[in-house]
């Protein structure tokens, strides 16, 4: 069973991290959640105090973290976190009442019919550099996160230290999750869903360009001035306040 950290009062809301991470980054951001929702935050498979069972597919991490969450709730996947709750929603759309994209995206590799995504070369990079040095490569990819960001100095030593509160992604964990980022494809999904959508994007992400809001109807979708890949972290108040009126509209949650 995966390990769930649990916040406050009111509706249900799982909240997943992204690739490397664990849901010890997401504790402050989701301790403010909790004071309209009930939070559960969930270790993805092998990242922080969850187990690794060898389970590579996107299907068999959305079905770990399905089966210790409540249902139904709410839904917020941040990054590789959102391909997971994508998947949850496509295979158990009455578990998921609604999905918020933050800094997330069906498809994060870039193609000729899409080119709102990272160039394949970089997650290459990153599969590369994995295998001969873990520590240097997750050093990368949270300065990633943070680039082009307001405050980005302040925010990458936030993260960095949040990150050691909790065991690393085991290996076979950071392969796996890292593949899926690069083999992901769930664009189908996002006119087909039966589960309502929206999309909360950095407007300097370097990682899930802004320009995918255009998948969006401007009232399910929101771009966030100044803020990078991790925009719970550099914009809490404005990622709760668009949770609350997504998911709660015309009623006080909490």
């Amino acid at each position: 069973m995966l390990h769930c950290d649990r916040y406050g009062q009111g509706p249900e809301l799982v909240l997943v991290h992204g690739w490397g991470m664990h849901g010890g980054l997401l504790r402050g951001f989701a301790e403010q959640l909790g004071e309209h929702f009930h939070v559960t935050v969930v270790d993805l498979p092998g990242h922080g105090n969850s187990p690794w069972r060898q389970a590579t597919s996107l299907g068999d991490w959305a079905q770990q973290v399905l089966d210790c969450v409540p249902q139904p709730a709410y839904w917020i996947g941040w990054s590789l976190g959102g391909l997971v709750a994508l998947a949850a929603a496509q295979s158990d759309p009455q578990r998921v009442r609604s999905l918020m994209l933050m800094a997330s995206t069906p498809k994060f590799v870039a193609a000729q019919d899409w080119p709102s995504a990272v160039d394949a070369g970089v997650f290459e990079q990153f599969a590369a550099h994995l295998e001969a040095d873990t520590d240097k490569t997750l050093a990368r990819f949270l300065a990633l996160q943070v680039r082009s960001a307001e405050h980005s100095s302040e925010l990458l030593r936030q993260l960095r230290e949040d990150l050691k509160t909790r065991p690393p992604a085991v290996a076979d964990a950071l392969c796996a999750g890292l593949k899926l980022l690069q083999e992901s494809d769930l664009r189908d999904q996002l006119p087909e869903s039966r589960v309502p959508l929206f999309g909360l994007f950095g407007e300097r992400d370097t990682l899930v360009p802004a320009s995918l809001a255009t998948l969006f109807d401007d009232k399910c979708c929101t771009v966030l001035a100044g803020a990078g890949h991790a925009p719970f972290l550099s914009h809490p108040d404005a990622c709760i306040e668009m949770a609350r009126q997504w998911f709660v509209p015309g009623e006080e949650a909490g």
